[in-house]
């Protein structure tokens, strides 16, 4: 049994370090200052890098099942959704429900907050909220969501749509210009909703105007927005160098092409990865059923029949595994976008004392191929 991790890099940190682990949690973090010596008790690193599993804020499914066709009877599923998740490195996730019924939404809401109540806690990836991304975006920019469930954007319709269930929204992407008033942000922000702007033709005015009401986030940064241009830079480019915001980006060569991401990362203030994962994570490629239309997957992405990009089918360390493949950026930071980048987003604490030992990822990089695996407490 593991009771000492040697030799492990810490994000942010500088040198080599040790964790003491007593009954599966860490208990002690110090830097390396001695050898210590081998036994089956002690598990060196050798200089890999040793974090938390990732976090997710924008998955819409997975295993076949998408987040707003959610019924009490899918129950089972989205707890085995929750270990395949676990089981691919993501500690946490915010299922998102997309643009939909309201009832439908609803009804996604009140499953995932029966679900939250008893959540397996050991290798399972925790339900942290819900994100709804939508159904207050702009029509123009809608992009996959089925424009006849759109809806204005005013506190009367907020009220409407989160019902009773507003305590389980962690994160909702809005288009800002459709309220130029801010008090649908005021709104939110006032029930401890993380607002993102998204599906969106924000000037950069509007842009600006929705960040000092409150809202925090970009939801994929490049996607349903208004290009980057040199002389409109709308709600991305005030994003990119606001210090308060938090860009979300996919990372699967389609959404953005790699070039763009390396110049996004090299900008921005905040950015941090997403998966943007359909129904069919973990399922082949091939034509699956996404509301009343059919998506088709083709190599992780997912297109409609139009080939509007819908989304991909790519975990979220495969992000990371891209980035540094790609050589967009170092091993430290591509982990970082995944793992400590969205608790920052979230305002959840990262690796420390008393974190599990379950919870832990050994990351190794051999020629910028990052490759990861769980830390296991048994040699």
């Amino acid at each position: 049994m593991i009771q000492e991790v040697i030799n492990a890099r810490l994000l942010g940190q500088s040198g080599l370090f040790h964790l003491d682990i007593t009954g599966g949690r860490i208990s002690g973090i110090a830097p390396m200052n001695g050898q210590s010596k081998p036994s089956d008790s002690v598990a060196d690193l050798g200089g890999d890098w040793l974090t938390l599993g990732g976090v997710d804020l924008q998955i819409n499914g997975g295993l076949g099942l998408a987040i707003p066709d959610l019924t009490p009877e899918h129950l089972p599923v989205l707890k085995k959704i929750s270990r395949y998740l676990w089981a691919q490195g993501v500690d946490g996730y915010v299922p998102t429900i997309v643009t939909a019924a309201v009832t439908d939404i609803q009804q996604s809401l009140r499953v995932l907050a029966d679900y939250m109540q008893a959540q397996p806690t050991e290798q399972s990836a925790q339900v942290l909220g819900a994100h709804l991304e939508g159904p207050c975006l702009n029509y123009e920019k809608r992009g996959a969501h089925p424009p006849e469930h759109l809806m204005p954007l005013d506190c009367a319709h907020l009220q409407t749509l989160l019902g009773e269930y507003a305590g389980i929204v962690r994160i909702m992407t809005l288009a800002p210009e459709l309220d130029p008033t801010g008090a649908s942000i005021e709104y939110l922000c006032d029930r401890n909703i993380i607002v993102s702007l998204g599906h969106s033709l924000a000037t950069e005015a509007e842009a600006n105007r929705a960040y000092a009401q409150g809202a925090t986030m970009v939801t994929h940064a490049f996607n349903a927005m208004p290009s980057l241009h040199h002389r409109r830079p709308g709600l991305l480019g005030a994003a990119m160098i606001n210090p308060a915001v938090h860009c979300g980006f996919i990372a699967d060569g389609q959404h953005v092409s790699p070039t763009v991401l390396k110049l996004f990362l090299r900008s921005c203030d905040h950015p941090f990865l997403v998966s943007d994962a359909l129904a069919p994570l973990g399922l082949p490629d091939g034509t699956y059923p996404w509301d009343t239309r059919k998506i088709i997957v083709t190599n992780g992405t997912a297109r409609l029949d139009d080939q509007t990009l819908a989304g991909t089918t790519h975990p979220l360390l495969t992000g990371v595994e891209n980035l540094a493949r790609w050589g967009i950026c170092d091993p430290e930071a591509a982990i970082t976008l995944a793992t400590h980048a969205p608790r920052k987003a979230l305002g959840i604490v990262d690796l420390g004392i008393g974190q599990s030992v379950s919870n832990l990822l050994r990351w190794t990089d051999d020629a910028n191929s990052l490759k990861w695996e769980r830390l296991s407490l048994h040699n």
